[in-house]
């Protein structure tokens, strides 16, 4: 776990508690506190460390002079000119230029006594701070605040989490920890000498009056450039090979090198990229293969002819089918490509989901903590560099709310295709021929009801999502559902009715608060964007490798900047991703393409999650016998241990939902678990954990 973390004083120094960790002088001056195994990158009076197994390369700092300066940690592929016009430019107050460089990375500046972090626009590298003696301390994990606070759980949000994860009025800037907030997605934290202030970067589109569209080849070009310039930026940094390799065995039946290695935990020098047979990671893996870097790492790894790219597929044994072969059979025939070295990593039951339920202590709670296990399998037969295609679906594909804009619009004539196509998976029946008029009410109502009366709305429907909950099945029943301002999650029907009129009171909070309301689609697909960011960083931390690094270019803030340029009528059509990303393959010179390159499918994903749920429904049923979610108030016990009966019997129950609660679980045990702190020094906080040693979990009444 990598993370940065400094803070801002009314102070001139930090003599009084917050020297840093070399400071000698008088009493005072000697209460240090200071993260333990950092890297101080700045001093006095507002220092910044980074902290955790930072490559050389992921930290540059340009100093113009003493109090004038920038930080980019992660990886960013601009040049030390190009850094030092971003920092003039943002010492004018151009906040937008700092996130403008191809990469993924944090940015801070240092203006005198004025500091600015920013965010990115999807959520995956977030920024938290905290008030702290007398000023305001920051840091890109919220752990290490809480640690530093000695914060308490916030069963409100782990409330809100579980019942509206789509819903950012219902989480709003809180986190887990009391007293450590958020910044938003598309925002930057300013700090002045304590004080603070949150600024958005992003010109905000108008409700009222419809952006000008953009040409749908021209949109389509600039997702080209943008998702070439971010595999160029991860080709052109240096490339590195593992620390410490664990000593081969020698050979084994049945194993080559490959195997041998990753079965030791380690990943292959250089850099590599999944390739599951899906349009994003097929893309990002031809991409690599076929665009100039730099060749090897720095001590000679990965220049063999032939293994510039080492393409990973993951085989589920235990849950086979005729998706899953058809994406393997894609995979195989994009992997003849000469510079791509292929690796099948085969598992069965011991890679299920809910498999493993041990595991490291994340930053927040996730869904993916019961499927880390699986990812590492994988992951772990990569390379140093590894590419992912994560976010691809969520910045590309049309959020079905969508729809209500394009009626704000009055551009009818694009759900022609979209309604028909939903109509044909409905499958054919005597209602799959209302299915267009259903659509067609649902997404006007949508965009004839304000904001503030859709909040409202799903404040009065949350009240009930515990005793009349719908099934959600089908194409037609999730679309109809995401119809909609806000809407309960999966988990929402397990939890208990003080929990659910608790984050209903936040719900109606929320809508009487000013806000600048985005369009109801744009709004609904920006926020699930960050939900998946958040938890695709969980996923980072749950799964993490050392010597790894795991880089998904659809999250970067130049492509999500490009891909929210694609007009919505381009976005709602059927197999919108798979077009653009064919013709981003073909600006590219790659065209030839295996048959039925761009399907989807999600019953592979579906078959696992209730494999591994039959399967591990004994250890699943203990966990629940006497769970801190039930101290907490938040769910009755045998409710859950009923729907955990159901799944594993196959009745039609919400799997992700069960995830979230079974993911939540995991986590808060393993907080209160831990011992410890993040910091050191005379005046650091009591050597214990967040919230450990606390007898019993605070309830929604405390």
């Amino acid at each position: 776990m990598r993370w940065l973390v400094g803070w801002s004083s009314i102070a001139a120094s930090f003599g009084t508690g917050f020297a840093s960790a070399g400071a000698v002088g008088n009493d005072d001056e000697n209460r240090t506190v200071h993260p333990v195994g950092a890297q101080l990158l700045w001093g006095d009076p507002d220092p910044l460390w980074a902290v955790g197994d930072w490559r050389p390369d992921e930290i540059r700092v340009v100093t113009v002079d003493p109090f004038t300066r920038l930080a980019v940690l992660g990886c960013c592929a601009a040049s030390d000119d190009q850094l030092r016009l971003g920092l003039f430019a943002a010492r004018g107050g151009a906040m937008r230029h700092l996130t403008a460089w191809p990469g993924s990375y944090t940015a801070v500046v240092q203006v005198g006594r004025r500091i600015i972090v920013t965010g990115d626009l999807a959520g995956a590298r977030p920024v938290f701070h905290t008030p702290w003696a007398h000023g305001t301390a920051y840091a890109t994990a919220a752990l290490p605040l809480a640690d530093l606070i000695e914060a308490q759980l916030d069963i409100g949000h782990l409330a809100a989490l579980l019942a509206c994860p789509e819903t950012p009025e219902a989480l709003r800037d809180s986190t887990p920890y009391v007293g450590v907030k958020r910044v938003p997605p598309g925002h930057a934290l300013v700090l002045r000498e304590g004080s603070r202030e949150i600024t958005g970067y992003e010109p905000v589109a108008s409700l009222a009056v419809a952006a000008p569209q953009i040409d749908p080849a021209r949109a389509v070009d600039g997702v080209r450039d943008a998702l070439v310039e971010a595999v160029r930026a991860r080709l052109t940094a240096p490339r590195h090979a593992p620390e410490t390799l664990p000593p081969d065995p020698g050979p084994v039946p049945g194993m080559g090198p490959a195997e041998r290695r990753a079965a030791r935990g380690a990943p292959a020098p250089g850099i590599g990229a999944d390739l599951s047979g899906g349009s994003a990671s097929g893309t990002l893996a031809l991409l690599a293969a076929g665009l100039p870097g730099v060749p090897g790492t720095i001590l000679g790894h990965g220049t063999g002819a032939g293994e510039r790219l080492l393409a990973v597929t993951f085989n589920d044994l235990a849950t086979g089918g005729r998706d899953a072969e058809a994406e393997r059979a894609r995979a195989r025939a994009i992997a003849e490509n000469p510079r791509l070295h292929h690796v099948v990593v085969a598992a069965s039951e011991e890679a299920l989901p809910y498999a493993e339920l041990e595991g490291p202590l994340t930053d927040e709670p996730g869904p993916s903590l019961v499927t880390a296990e699986r990812h590492r399998r994988r992951l772990a037969a990569g390379s140093a560099d590894h590419f992912t295609g994560h976010g691809a679906r969520q910045v590309l594909d049309a959020h079905p709310a969508r729809l209500a804009d394009l009626l704000m619009d009055r551009r009818r004539r694009h759900l022609l295709r979209p309604v028909t196509a939903l109509a044909k998976a409905t499958g054919p029946s005597a209602g799959s021929l209302l299915v267009p008029l259903t659509v067609y009410r649902a997404a006007r109502k949508l965009a004839r009801t304000p904001y503030r009366a859709g909040l409202e709305s799903a404040a009065d429907r949350l009240l009930e999502a515990n005793r009349s909950a719908p099934a959600v099945n089908g194409p037609l029943s999730a679309s109809l559902a995401a119809l909609a301002w806000a809407r309960p999650g999966p988990a929402a029907r397990w939890l208990t009715g003080e929990a659910l009129a608790e984050v209903s009171v936040r719900l109606n909070q929320a809508a009487t608060r000013p806000t600048s309301v985005q369009r109801p689609g744009e709004s609904r697909a920006r926020a699930a964007l960050a939900r998946y960011a958040a938890d695709h960083r969980i996923l980072e931390q749950a799964a993490e490798i050392r010597s790894q690094r795991l880089h998904s270019p659809f999250l970067d803030n130049q492509v999500v900047r490009a891909c929210r340029d694609l007009p919505e009528s381009l976005r709602v059509q059927p197999g919108a991703r798979a077009a653009i990303l064919r013709t981003v393959l073909a600006g590219a010179g790659i065209h030839d393409l295996p048959p039925g390159w761009g399907a989807t499918s999600h019953a592979p994903t579906a078959a696992a999650n209730r494999a591994g749920l039959r399967a591990a429904l004994p250890q699943l049923m203990a966990l629940f016998d006497a769970p801190l979610l039930a101290d907490a108030g938040l769910i009755e016990a045998r409710v859950v241990r009923k729907a955990l009966r159901a799944a594993g019997e196959g009745e039609p129950v919400p799997l992700d939902g069960l995830a979230d609660l079974v993911s939540t679980e995991l986590w808060l045990r393993r907080l209160l678990a831990r011992r410890g702190t993040c910091w050191t020094g005379t005046a650091a906080p009591r050597q214990r954990a967040v919230a450990a040693g606390v007898p019993a979990l605070p309830t929604l009444r405390s």
